[in-house]
């Protein structure tokens, strides 16, 4: 299956030469050490060997924090999820022909659906198994959107429906936070929450991108010196239960091998599950719509032509992911920042930052580190980074001028963030049920297309396109905000 997906996505651009189709040939930048003062490494170049390795594991390390983070708070093996990326990354690279620089990693946007599915009884299989079906769906929406251009996302999906859904899906997490991570211990939560707040607005270049990094360390110290000084804690742990522990548990990695496959396990699927995951396609379409904006913008290369690639690979390799017990992957942002810090967007770095990624992916004890994090320690860093999360709903209402004055807006988002955000629940009889995240998802999208299909014409000015820029049909916009204008003036002239 997921191959036919791979084959298709490949197939849909006619080339002249495999090799350099595929982007997997780069030519050498000057004198491959340093870039010339206001030159940038282009895509298809490279610095020398040595500097693009070390470019590649400065990616590695930038993505790290949320890599680590959302395979343990989704229950997965954080070997696997390492290993995925990386694999995840290479099918990217291949499918975009090496035209759009990007780092695959764990998608955070997963860890409120695999809360709410455990929640309901189920287990890792029946979480991959969901994924698998929203990656499944997602291939599809970049297969629509490679058709017939990215106006069918801008129409079904407009900036006020996908900030909404992006905003409940981080908001629903607070309670998670809240009742299981926090808990387990309050006074290590607190100073990692603050440190890594710190760290994210004081801290630049670089050490900005990985503040999540440097937050898991700082806990990991703080944990261990507080058990040295304090002795045990007496606190719940990750199950609820009220016992005396030690807050840094490293008895796991001391039993760990070097080298060893990671944990495989098959999908399972179940309707329930299904429908609670895949809202989350909506925050992947925005996701990697504003990637591909941003990337193109940096390389001075329009990438208008690779959304839909770049969407149905993303979908291909979270099919690939869970269809072997991985969590799903989606293109990071924190690498966008590395790439502008260094100037360097070479494809090569991100083939060297994919080996690293494997070669995690073999070493069990790296793995055995990444699930002993504390969880006081997921609890600070949990506070910061589900809050992001929901909050980059607001910031493409920011950027995309979204006018929440305007009831047609207001209404259909108001709603379905609370219910999304509250657990409300809809039940169909005894058997089946609608709630949080999926209703909430639901009453967006349906609510906002049918009060547009009532609503009288001044409220229906054209909305601006999602990530304005990704596609060709911005040209349209100015004229239509002037028609909108002016059906304003006119019914304002009319009503007088």
């Amino acid at each position: 299956m997921t191959l036919t997906m791979v084959r298709t996505i490949l197939h849909v651009q006619r080339k002249r030469s495999f090799t350099m189709d595929l982007g997997v040939r780069w030519k050498l930048h000057g004198d491959g050490h340093t870039p010339a003062p206001g030159a940038v490494v282009r895509p298809d170049e490279r610095l020398s060997w040595p500097r693009t390795i070390g470019l590649g594991a400065q990616h590695v390390v930038a993505m790290f924090g949320a890599s680590f983070v959302a395979p343990v708070l989704m229950g997965l093996d954080p070997n696997l999820a390492i290993m995925m990326s990386g694999v995840a990354t290479v099918i990217f690279l291949l499918a975009t022909r090496g035209r759009v620089p990007s780092y695959l990693g764990c998608s955070l946007s997963f860890v409120g659906v695999a809360a709410v599915i455990r929640a309901q009884g189920g287990t890792s299989a029946t979480v991959t198994g969901a994924v698998l079906v929203v990656g499944a769906v997602l291939f599809l929406v970049g297969l629509a959107v490679q058709r017939f251009g990215a106006r069918i996302i801008h129409a079904t999906m407009p900036p006020i429906v996908t900030g909404a859904v992006v905003m409940l899906i981080g908001f629903n997490l607070a309670p998670v936070t809240a009742s299981t991570y926090w808990p387990q211990d309050q006074w290590t939560a607190l100073p990692v929450m603050l440190f890594t707040g710190l760290a994210v607005v004081c801290l630049r270049g670089f050490w900005s991108r990985i503040a999540i990094f440097l937050g898991l360390v700082f806990g990991y110290g703080l944990s261990w010196v507080c058990d040295r000084a304090f002795g045990k804690i007496h606190s719940v742990d990750a199950g609820g239960k009220l016992t005396d522990r030690w807050r840094l548990d490293l008895s796991g990695v001391g039993r760990a091998d070097w080298i060893g496959l990671p944990h495989f396990h098959g999908p399972s699927f179940q309707w329930s599950a299904v429908l609670v995951a895949l809202p989350v396609v909506i925050a992947l379409v925005a996701e990697n719509a504003g990637h591909v904006k941003a990337v193109g913008e940096m390389t001075g290369d329009p990438l208008d032509d690779k959304l839909g690639t770049a969407i149905s690979a993303d979908g291909v390799a979270s099919v690939l992911s869970t269809a072997v017990g991985g969590p799903p992957n989606t293109t990071y942002s924190e690498n966008i920042g590395v790439m502008a810090a260094t100037r360097v967007y070479s494809t090569a770095a991100y083939w060297a930052a994919a080996g690293f990624a494997l070669l995690f992916g073999v070493c069990p004890k790296f793995g055995a580190v990444v699930a002993a994090i504390p969880g006081g320690v997921l609890g600070g860093i949990t506070v910061i980074l589900y809050g992001m999360i929901g909050l980059l709903g607001a910031q493409i209402w920011i950027n995309s001028k979204v006018d929440l004055r305007n009831p047609l807006n207001l209404v259909p988002a108001a709603a379905g963030i609370i219910i999304g955000v509250g657990n409300v629940s809809l039940k169909f009889g005894d058997s089946f049920s609608l709630s949080g995240i999926a209703l909430g998802t639901l009453v967006v999208i349906t609510g906002y297309h049918a009060l547009r299909a009532m609503a009288p014409a001044h409220l229906k000015g054209q909305e601006p396109l999602l990530d304005s820029g990704t596609s060709s049909y911005d040209e349209d916009g100015d004229e239509g905000r002037r028609d909108a204008a002016t059906a304003r003036d006119s019914d304002e002239r009319a009503g007088s």
